[in-house]
């Protein structure tokens, strides 16, 4: 049994091939299917089997279209309701892949319909977890409130989870290898490790869900200090319970056009340096420059499913590569164009007087666009007003504006985003944007 793990740094998304003896499934896999089909056809398999272990809320699957160009037979719990043609697959349920056996555990907790998936060939016992069991610490259970065929309360769902960490992994042995759906850096929990994988031996060791506690304290631990959900996560849910559109396809339908303008709501993907030197009007600069830039969480956070939006890119060199990164969350649908820019736009965002910043803070209104978590963690600036950056196109007019704004986040990526909001949204007042000169004023 050969196993390979493909990871999505963005999303810190892990998706899986199992080959054997010609035969390949797969496990959760990202939007773009083409990175399966090469691995396939360089190790002779034919993909039989694609398996979900929940609908997704951080990114869309192409299991559907895997099923629709391979024939391969799509697996997943009955207890989602999938609108797609799959075969359910639940406790006890299993089937042969070559020389290894592909079997289910429901797993709820993160999801009512949650599965884990145990695949074993001799002594050899990997067990996929999806967004139920992750490196060190669990799924949160607080995404299925309002979306999906099943719907579950957060409180409903660490109780699963409590049960599902006593008692469904307990068949396995302590050599089986895990491997999760997500890493560190992913919202789909709080304190994931950077290891890609682990043992169940070293879970049960390690892994704060397995000590010994009771239900309420296993409880109020995962319920505690959860991340933001970003805006497009319910959305994600019901794409992926439907099954997506052929990403070929729903990319064709997509507008681009060169050396234009736009009107409406736009994304402005370049650097943060060129988007200040001049940039169409309401445009949010969300940049996707770096490939591990998490572009995607941002995009879905800031823009609401549905909403129409319209791209700028640097170049045509780079359409297809954003056209790409911003359906692995399913936006395309909603994007009217991409385009380039014709000529320097016409706004410009102003330097802001770093030494004057240092010397006079109280001369400005400081907006800390960072999560709540980490607000709750401490300021960098006492007197500086809390509105998180997926929150901040709602609150942006609680901010006043007898003074200019300096927008900071921990890094300086999201205050791009964020002061470009600003500067949609608020009339008659100077914004400026921190940017990584905040790293001078952390201790």
């Amino acid at each position: 049994m050969q196993i390979k793990q493909f990871e999505y740094k963005p999303l810190a998304h892990y998706s899986y091939a199992i080959v054997s003896q010609g035969k390949m499934a797969v496990i959760d896999p990202e939007r773009d299917p083409m990175h399966y089909y090469a691995y396939a056809e360089k190790n002779n398999a034919t993909i039989v089997a694609v398996l979900e272990t929940h609908p997704h809320a951080d990114f869309v699957s192409s299991h559907l279209q895997i099923h629709e160009e391979t024939g391969a037979t799509i697996y997943c719990s009955k207890k989602l309701g999938a609108d797609y043609p799959h075969q359910s697959f639940d406790d006890e349920d299993s089937f042969q892949l070559g020389g290894a056996t592909i079997s289910a555990i429901n797993t709820p907790g993160h999801s009512p319909d949650s599965i884990s998936i145990v695949a074993k060939e001799g002594d050899e016992v990997a067990v996929f977890t999806g967004d139920t069991l992750f490196i060190g610490d669990v799924g949160r259970p607080d995404l299925r409130e309002n979306v999906g065929n099943m719907t579950a309360k957060r409180q409903e769902l660490a109780e699963m989870m409590y049960h599902t960490v006593q008692h469904k992994y307990n068949d396995l042995p302590d050599d089986a290898i895990v491997y999760p759906a997500h890493g560190a850096g992913s919202l789909c929990g709080k304190n994931m490790s950077s290891d890609n994988s682990s043992t169940m031996g070293n879970e049960r060791m390690s892994n704060w869900a397995f000590k010994d506690q009771s239900q309420e304290e296993f409880v109020n631990t995962l319920l505690d200090s959860q991340p933001f959900i970003p805006s497009y996560f319910g959305f994600d849910v019901d794409v992926n319970k439907a099954g997506a559109k052929n990403l070929r396809k729903a990319k064709a339908n997509v507008t681009i056009k060169l050396h234009d303008k736009a009107e409406g709501l736009i994304v402005d993907v370049r650097d943060e340096a060129e988007f200040k030197k001049g940039h169409l009007p309401n445009s949010i600069n969300i940049q996707a420059v770096s490939k591990n830039a998490k572009f995607e969480t941002w995009l879905g956070s800031v823009i609401q499913p549905e909403e129409a939006f319209s791209i700028v890119v640097k170049s045509s060199e780079e359409i297809d590569y954003i056209l790409n990164r911003v359906a692995k969350i399913g936006y395309e649908g909603q994007l009217d164009q991409i385009i380039t820019l014709g000529e320097v736009a016409p706004e410009k965002t102003p330097t802001l007087d770093l030494g004057d910043f240092k010397k006079n803070p109280s001369k400005f209104t400081i907006v800390d666009i960072r999560n709540q978590s980490e607000i709750n963690e401490g300021k960098f600036f006492e007197n500086a007003l809390p509105h998180p950056l997926n929150e901040l196109r709602d609150t942006a007019k609680n901010i006043p504006i007898d003074k200019p704004i300096v927008v900071h986040c921990a890094g300086g990526y999201r205050s791009a985003a964020g002061s470009s909001i600003l500067e949609t949204i608020l009339d008659d007042v100077q914004v400026y944007d921190l940017s990584d000169a905040v790293k001078e004023f952390q201790d």
